[in-house]
């Protein structure tokens, strides 16, 4: 059953909101103001199932539960787990020893794993299976000796997560601008690896330049680009073309988020702005403005767009149509460690990630 959601209290801004008289006597509408409301939007199963797991671990374990960096980079949602008794550390050496730390859903190194031992920590990996999966494959080809051409952000968690499984194998490139950068030890040997919340154009691209250089790259066995990226990355484009204005609610650590914004105004959109909070939409924005269209990153609960939703229709955009491209089902089990935790315990009501994209 899907919990109700609960708006709760956000931020203020200390300024006068102009009322939707002033914001139409600024630049009249023509036609009906409506939004284009993105399907699939927010939570992705990853997501869930790492928000889950602190939950859970703080209910059968009690606090303080230790997470290695944000469990997932939205504000609202470390904020409240925060006020449940999570206590979020950047090392694991921040971490008393003896005591229960999560490893975020991006993910860590062998490094981290091994300090944590070190540590006498007892851990639980909420770790995206997604994100695992890239870490497979360049375990997978270091041991083959390839040279693993990793695309995605330097300094990115998941990114160096992936890196510090075979860093003597793996170069980061940062995008198609890197691309005349790179060097390869043997050009038979090559592949292309990515971070899972890219956008898939600009990495495409930087595929594309990449094989001009190595005719031979070989690609992943299987999309890295996770399927909630896509998905939503899928939706705005669908929806730009038709919209003045395009709100993504996310944080502005979140990858996917960020990159929601850049595709909007790529594929159309003639404005795009990113808001953790309903309150930090300016109205201004609203300005001639008909058809907005409103989307959030995959690490964002539904109840912030809820909140913008509700801003927006006290500025006359009250009509809704919900633009669907894709219908998301997958679930995640719980992680491993936990899972064991809560059969013994009896809590049989969340054994899975995936099922909150609604919250």
């Amino acid at each position: 059953m899907t919990p109700s959601a609960v708006s709760l209290s956000m931020p203020t801004i200390p300024r006068r909101r102009r009322s939707p008289e002033e914001v139409a006597a600024a630049a009249p509408v023509s036609g009906n103001k409506k939004v284009l409301l993105a399907a699939p939007r927010g939570y992705c199963a990853g997501v869930d199932r790492a928000v889950i797991a602190v939950e859970k671990a703080l209910e059968h374990y009690g606090p303080p539960v230790y997470v290695r960096k944000q469990i997932v980079h939205n504000v609202h949602v470390v904020s409240s787990l925060e006020e449940q008794g999570a206590i979020f550390v950047d090392e694991t050496d921040e971490v008393p020893e003896g005591a229960l730390v999560i490893f975020s859903a991006h993910g860590v190194s062998p490094a981290v794993v091994q300090s944590a031992e070190d540590r006498g920590l007892r851990t639980i990996d909420a770790t995206c299976p997604l994100v695992t999966k890239v870490h497979k494959e360049a375990v997978r080809f270091a041991k083959d000796d390839f040279d693993i051409l990793l695309i995605g952000h330097d300094g990115h968690e998941e990114v160096e997560g992936t890196a510090g499984e075979a860093p003597e194998h793996i170069q980061i490139i940062n995008g198609p601008h890197e691309v005349d950068k790179v060097t390869v030890r043997d050009p038979e040997k090559v592949i292309w690896l990515s971070q899972t919340t890219l956008s898939v154009d600009e990495t495409m691209e930087t595929v594309r330049l990449l094989k001009q250089r190595f005719p031979t790259l070989q690609d992943p066995p299987s999309d890295d680009i996770c399927y909630a990226t896509t998905n939503r990355q899928v939706a705005i484009k669908k929806i730009s073309p038709q919209a003045d204005l395009v709100i993504v609610v996310g944080s502005a650590n979140s990858s996917n988020s960020v990159r929601l914004v850049e595709v909007a105004l790529e594929y159309g959109a003639k404005a795009s702005y990113r808001v953790d909070f309903a309150n930090e939409v300016d109205e201004a924005w609203f300005e001639g403005v008909a058809t907005v269209g409103v989307t959030s990153g995959a690490s964002v609960p539904e109840v912030l767009v809820q909140d913008v939703l509700r801003l927006l229709a006290e500025y006359g955009y009250g009509t809704v149509e919900e633009v669907v491209t894709a219908e998301e089902d997958l679930l995640f089990s719980l992680p491993k460690e936990l899972r064991a935790t809560l059969k013994q315990a009896g809590d049989v009501s969340r054994a899975l990630g995936g099922r909150r994209s609604r919250d």
